[in-house]
């Protein structure tokens, strides 16, 4: 059985959502970054931390990418130019969403207090909606790889929960409606009963 390691409501809620959208049984041990047991199996203190037999992968993107290639769902087969495609959408997502988010939260209060700078926000949210504007540009059907839901997905919707937790403004009606179709899905649902 798989353990998944973090707080629901962190990055660990992709490794949750693709193992409830994978149908896949596993025990989470809901710890804390930078607690003890987490720098134990991260140097970082960062979760999620994931185990399979007996081996550890930590970052939420590398998990969910192994678990959709070991699994043969969620992804194009690696080699292929579906699969480039959708490993170019999904970085795109880290890039340009996830790293702005991080960077906000950074100056709300991962950082010393002497160290952040909370006016830098402004700026950072005028790069997400640019970013954002770029990449519901890119969606080319119900999903953002077109037909098939898979990891990128995840990824993206992730970041638009964040967004809105983190009053990061997201006005596009289009990327509204998609962020409901994703939540409205079962293994979502699932998830998100944890992160409570």
């Amino acid at each position: 059985m798989y353990t998944v390691i973090g707080k629901p409501m962190t990055r660990t809620f992709r490794v949750l959502w693709t193992l409830e959208e994978l149908g896949q049984p596993y025990e989470l041990n809901p710890a804390m970054p930078q607690s003890p047991e987490v720098v134990a199996l991260n140097a970082s203190g960062k979760v999620p931390v994931f185990q399979d037999d007996g081996e550890t992968i930590t970052d939420s993107t590398a998990i969910i990418t192994y678990l959709a290639d070991k699994h043969g769902q969620l992804t194009a087969p690696a080699g292929t130019l579906a699969r480039a495609r959708q490993d170019a959408m999904t970085q795109l997502c880290l890039d340009e969403l996830d790293a702005l988010l991080w960077t906000a939260a950074r100056h709300s209060f991962a950082l010393p207090e002497d160290k952040r700078v909370p006016e830098v926000k402004d700026s950072l949210k005028w790069e997400f909606a640019r970013n954002l504007a770029r990449i519901e540009s890119r969606i080319k059907g119900p999903y953002l790889m077109g037909e098939d839901f898979s990891i990128a997905d995840i990824v993206f919707t992730h970041c638009l929960n964040w967004a809105f937790s983190a009053k990061f403004p997201i006005e596009s009606q289009a990327v509204l409606d998609y962020s409901k179709a994703m939540r409205a899905r079962e293994a979502y649902k699932r998830t998100a009963a944890q992160a409570k």
